[in-house]
């Protein structure tokens, strides 16, 4: 069995399980919530520990000795977090709007005249001398992926990557680009009915290396495990957590089933 068809299986498990407790939806979200928030904002160096950034999202407290970039960029990817769940549950094509609202959520505080806004000069990768397409070809490259997103016809999780792979090497935005992106790979992967899936801090250098062999070579091996195995965390998180529910209602060879390969995970 590839791991597609085991990421798979495991999705048709939670849709049999659905429609989850309230109670069971909440907790998942408090814990996505903050979990994304944390490593998303930290992968770019944000500073804020996973209970600091907690405090700052639910208690709208600061945090002594941090600046205040670093508290609005996680109350930024909050709210556009919020957003991308509400886009998750509509049925309307995600275009250039979206992606632009998204933007301006993520970068909320920060710089407001780049705030959704395309950029408007010519960059390179930071440390490398990859160079992003040029700002004057920015308007039809990103029509041309919005075309795409409404047309692929991929495994969700498939999609997902490469939706990715793809918004961050036309690189649109001056700054905000990889936490943009990645909400943007969890959109698609939760309008399958996917969890939410976290690419970790602890992950960076190999997170940027993969993205950087894909661009370089069109190999996209690297990343597909990256976020194959985020995704598989995730729904072997997402299934223990409705598993251990009593209002869940779970057929025994489907609890059998599960909990066997939650169990391979440990």
């Amino acid at each position: 069995m590839t791991t597609l068809e085991e990421l798979s299986r495991a999705h048709r498990w939670l849709q049999e399980l659905r429609p989850l407790p309230v109670a069971v939806l909440e907790e998942l979200r408090h814990r996505y919530e903050v979990g994304l928030t944390h490593h998303s904002t930290a992968i770019e160096g944000n500073t804020l520990s996973q209970s600091e950034t907690q405090i700052v999202i639910e208690k709208g407290i600061t945090i002594g000795g941090k600046s205040l970039v670093e508290h609005l960029e996680v109350i930024g990817h909050k709210e556009a977090l919020d957003f991308v769940i509400e886009l998750s549950e509509a049925t309307t094509p995600i275009g250039e709007r979206e992606i632009c609202e998204i933007h301006a959520l993520v970068m909320k505080g920060q710089d407001a005249g780049d705030r959704g806004r395309y950029r408007n000069l010519d960059v390179k990768a930071a440390g490398t001398e990859y160079v992003y397409p040029s700002h004057l070809h920015l308007p039809e490259l990103m029509e041309a992926f919005a075309a795409w997103l409404g047309t692929a016809d991929l495994h969700p999780v498939d999609l997902a990557t490469e939706a990715h792979l793809r918004f961050v090497t036309i690189h649109p935005f001056r700054d905000g680009n990889g936490r943009v992106g990645r909400l943007l790979m969890n959109l698609l992967l939760l309008r399958h009915g996917y969890p939410i899936a976290i690419l970790r801090v602890q992950q960076r250098a190999e997170y940027i290396a993969t993205l950087e062999l894909a661009q370089s070579t069109d190999d996209r091996g690297a990343l597909d495990d990256l976020i194959q195995a985020a995704v598989k965390w995730s729904l072997r998180e997402t299934l223990v957590t409705a598993l251990s529910s009593s209002a869940v209602v779970v057929k025994d060879d489907l609890r059998l089933a599960a909990l066997a390969w939650i169990g391979e995970g440990k």
